[in-house]
């Protein structure tokens, strides 16, 4: 088990739950746009987010913006420590930093008193796009080996200074190479562990990919908060983490969706019926199976844990829960069939 740090209130680590994270695209001085943005984020389950700390001018933003905002907050810091004492003294929850771009030893230090003032944790990041150049001259180029190298003599480095609330990320755009960086990692270190997978892209590919980077780890046992990184809305990237931690069996968060592939016994427009319930349950708190099945022959009985489900047939289909067939529905109501019975779960 991992070391446990808090920020804002927020256990990470330590065998608490895995948390979801996301990052504003908003510019930071624009107070008004970046809460907005992080409302949104509160009411999609966000748990904790991520602001990017390019200027001073953005650094004393960070005090307006959490007067405004009930989850933690991360203030992104690159090359200038001054800022990442400035967010802190603000009132950051917690400072992302790479301490290799932020200057000599003395620079790390000034940060580190801050957050130890404070009680405000560190994320060390690593990222294979920023990697050292003398890492990148040994190891011939970007290999786990050099990121999980990186990332320990950082860590060396905040102990140094008697620090050690302390999380880590070593991302990649490479899924392999990502994740044989994070098992390398883990099997060196006790510090909580910040997954991802960098640059994913659009939500059609970058989810795979962090589905596969990103739930493969977690389903090992390794990892300890996460970010979905997408190129969209912040929104999209925790409802894709929501759906990740589902799909691993780590948490249920909202309505579990289950529909059969369709097959050559299919008798009804199965498709767009799913894809409406995905649309109108997106919002669901339920925690509650709900089944789409193709079929009337076999669909309540491999379905039969559902909480509730329809199987389809020619012009028709059948409500069922728990396996129970409940009554038939014209196709055309299937839908809104399906959500009064869910209304009443």
């Amino acid at each position: 088990m991992t070391k446990q740090i808090i920020a804002g209130g927020v256990a990470i680590g330590g065998g608490a739950p895995v948390t979801i994270q996301s990052m504003c695209n908003t510019k930071t001085e624009d107070v008004r746009a970046t809460v907005a943005q992080i409302k949104a984020l509160e009411r999609s389950d966000c748990e904790i987010v991520r602001v990017t700390v390019p200027t001073m001018e953005a650094a004393k933003a960070v005090s307006a913006i959490k007067e405004q905002i009930s989850i933690p907050l991360v203030a992104d810091i690159h090359f200038d420590y001054r800022l990442a004492v400035e967010a802190a003294v603000r009132g950051a929850d917690k400072i992302r930093i790479n301490p290799g771009n932020i200057g000599g030893e003395d620079n790390v230090k000034a940060v580190v008193n801050a957050c130890r003032t404070r009680k405000l944790p560190i994320r060390i990041g690593v990222n294979g796009g920023s990697l050292e150049k003398s890492l990148l001259a040994k190891y011939g180029k970007v290999t786990p080996e050099a990121l999980v190298e990186s990332a320990m003599g950082h860590i060396a480095l905040l102990e140094r200074f008697d620090f050690n609330d302390i999380c880590v990320s070593v991302k990649s755009s490479d899924v392999p190479l990502n994740m044989a960086a994070y098992r390398l990692l883990h099997e060196r270190i006790d510090y909580p562990l910040h997954l991802g997978v960098t640059e994913a892209g659009t939500p059609t590919m970058g989810l795979l990919k962090s589905a596969i980077g990103i739930g493969g780890l977690l389903c090992a046992g390794i990892g300890d908060t996460m970010r979905v990184s997408l190129t969209a809305d912040p929104v999209e990237e925790v409802y894709a983490a929501k759906r990740i931690l589902q799909a691993c069996g780590i948490r249920r968060s909202g309505v579990n969706l289950v529909s059969c592939p369709t097959c050559g016994r299919t008798s009804y427009d199965m498709i767009p019926i799913a894809e409406e319930l995905e649309k109108r349950l997106a919002d669901c708190k339920k925690n509650i199976t709900v089944a789409v099945m193709g079929c009337i022959v076999n669909g309540p009985g491999e379905a039969s844990a559902a909480d509730i489900g329809v199987a389809g047939g020619k012009g028709e289909g059948l409500i069922f829960r728990k396996g129970e067939v409940l009554y038939k529905v014209p196709q055309e109501k299937l839908v809104d069939a399906l959500m009064e019975e869910i209304e009443k779960l």
